[in-house]
């Protein structure tokens, strides 16, 4: 099967090609397509060398799956027309709380690939999609109720501006140079900004309140949840300290039984110095971890996690061929 991957040159769309490399997937062709400042550009994929053309000149007729990774601006002007030939999963936000479009993390709610109604498949947030798969094996056995969340979010969510950005502010500071901050609201390097995307109601940002809505369609409406999302100093890798409340009464054990026996998921956690993941030790790794696993007595049922994954991979990436899989598996044949 043909499948092309819209944004190829981008965090994101580099990252699925090199998980697209790992996998199985049958493909004839790879097309890596981006914007005109990206044309010409020379990426290898298993072997061969794979020039990166324009996405606004491509012909989608004969691509069965194409993946978009360039942000939702991208998304907003071709996903629906690119669906009218083949499958857009797309990794912005541009349709993730659209009704008639199925928001997927493969191992939590495949069963809603069965309603496929406008082509399009999306990609929850990063923060939300490795939050998920810890919940799912824990929800299915003693019903969350409630969930507190802060997130510590590394830069790369944001794209390669503000990698590039962290690395330019850290030199600056080192060298005792005046600061200069163009993809961050405040100073990154050396900082904690509790701010990440645009604020809405009520005082929270998007970020926050899209793990909030994500986390209902994706797993359950009836759970609450509240978060906190900061960005920090931190080229990749997502961290999360959770707080859950369960309707039943669980046990440590059972609880990081599920865990590790759920697909897309390790636990780490041994008590004692350096029992516990870290966002280096997440990098480039497909596995959620799950570490500092201990009962929360000031609630009942109460339990707090520390959650740490990749959010190129999880995040992202990885979610998306995973979605591909899923459809393959499925018997999917494109449009």
């Amino acid at each position: 099967m043909d499948i092309a991957i819209v944004g190829a040159t981008g965090n994101v769309g580099r990252k699925t090609i090199e998980v697209l490399e790992q996998k199985k997937i049958p493909i004839d062709n790879l097309h890596l397509l981006a914007s005109s400042k990206s044309i010409g550009k020379k990426i290898i994929f298993r072997g061969e060398e794979h020039l990166v053309k324009d996405l606004k000149d491509f012909d989608f007729s004969k691509v069965k799956i194409s993946f978009f990774a360039a942000g939702g601006k991208i998304s907003e002007k071709f996903a629906e027309k690119v669906a009218k030939n083949c499958l857009v999963i797309d990794n912005s936000s541009k349709y993730r709380m659209d009704p008639d479009v199925p928001l997927i993390v493969p191992q939590v709610n495949s069963e809603d690939l069965n309603n496929i109604k406008k082509n399009i498949i999306s990609n929850p947030n990063c923060s939300t999609a490795q939050l998920v798969i810890a919940l799912k094996p824990l929800h299915d056995l003693f019903i969350i109720k409630r969930i507190v969340v802060s997130t510590y979010q590394s830069v790369s969510g944001g794209g390669k501006a503000p990698m590039d950005e962290l690395i330019k502010q850290t030199q600056e500071v080192l060298e005792g140079k005046n600061v200069t901050s163009e993809n961050f609201t405040k100073q990154i390097a050396f900082n904690a900004i509790p701010h990440i995307d645009t604020f809405s109601e009520g005082g929270y940002t998007k970020e926050e309140l899209k793990m909030t809505y994500e986390t209902k369609k994706i797993l359950d409406t009836n759970i609450e949840l509240t978060a906190t999302c900061v960005r920090l100093p931190i080229s990749i890798s997502h961290s999360e300290s959770v707080n859950i409340q369960f309707e039943k009464p669980f046990s440590l054990e059972k609880v990081k039984s599920a865990l590790n026996n759920f697909e897309g998921c390790k636990v780490i956690d041994e008590r004692a110095d350096g029992g516990y993941a870290t966002p280096i030790d997440a990098q480039g790794k497909n596995e959620t971890f799950i570490s500092r696993i201990r009962e929360d007595k000031t609630i009942k049922n109460g339990l707090n996690l520390w959650i740490v994954s990749d959010n190129l991979l999880r995040g992202a990436a990885l979610n998306s061929v995973e979605i591909a899989e899923k459809l393959i598996e499925k018997n999917f044949h494109g449009k």
